[in-house]
């Protein structure tokens, strides 16, 4: 599958130390077994001009205090405050000048965000989802990505779970309800040849 850098955006889903590294509160293994294969990935799709988003969860502390039901620290302990260690992305994908931190508060990275907004006045139609957790952030981005007519390539040897089966579940169900699933080795971006 080719895509052209003017209308492309490689999305880059939580990849933060919380999630990734073995001192984060949620770390999974298999958030940091997909670091290598992101990063590959977006050094080739920066080499092409394609635009990189990276997304961060980052809760203030008193962020749920007087939510009336969703509540993360409830539901998953204390994590990724706002300021904190875990919060920051991993050292091995460093954001570079020209690429772009959407900073969310809700699995979903449209949710009260600028996302949209900035991706529409750049004419970006299609979005490569990369990141952790694919049943969590990842699925709740992409599943609003399709929702808003963008058209969400979920990379799936790029995308981390706690579980392999909560991998399958979440690829499924994008690919079968509102986006694409592909593999890294199947994607040519810009002047890459096929």
């Amino acid at each position: 599958m080719h895509l052209e850098p003017d209308t492309t955006a490689v999305v880059v889903v939580d990849m933060q130390n919380g999630f990734c590294h073995p001192d984060g509160s949620l770390y999974a293994p298999g958030s940091e077994a997909v670091i290598e294969p992101i990063a590959t990935l977006v050094d080739r799709a920066r080499e092409a001009g394609i635009r990189i988003v990276f997304t961060r969860d980052v809760h203030p502390p008193d962020q749920f205090e007087d939510t009336h039901y969703y509540d993360e620290f409830d539901r998953w302990g204390e994590h990724v405050v706002e300021g904190s260690w875990e919060a920051e992305i991993v050292d091995e994908l460093p954001v570079e000048e020209g690429d772009h931190v959407i900073e969310k508060h809700t699995y979903d990275a449209f949710q009260k965000t600028e996302f949209e907004g900035w991706l529409n006045a750049r004419g970006i139609k299609d979005l490569v989802f990369t990141g952790t957790l694919a049943n969590v952030c990842v699925l709740h981005s992409a599943g609003s990505a399709g929702l808003r007519d963008f058209r969400p390539l979920l990379v799936e040897d790029c995308i981390g779970a706690i579980e392999d089966e909560h991998h399958e579940y979440a690829l499924e169900h994008a690919d079968f309800l509102f986006g694409e699933v592909v593999r890294s080795d199947d994607l040519t971006f810009g002047s890459e040849t096929e």
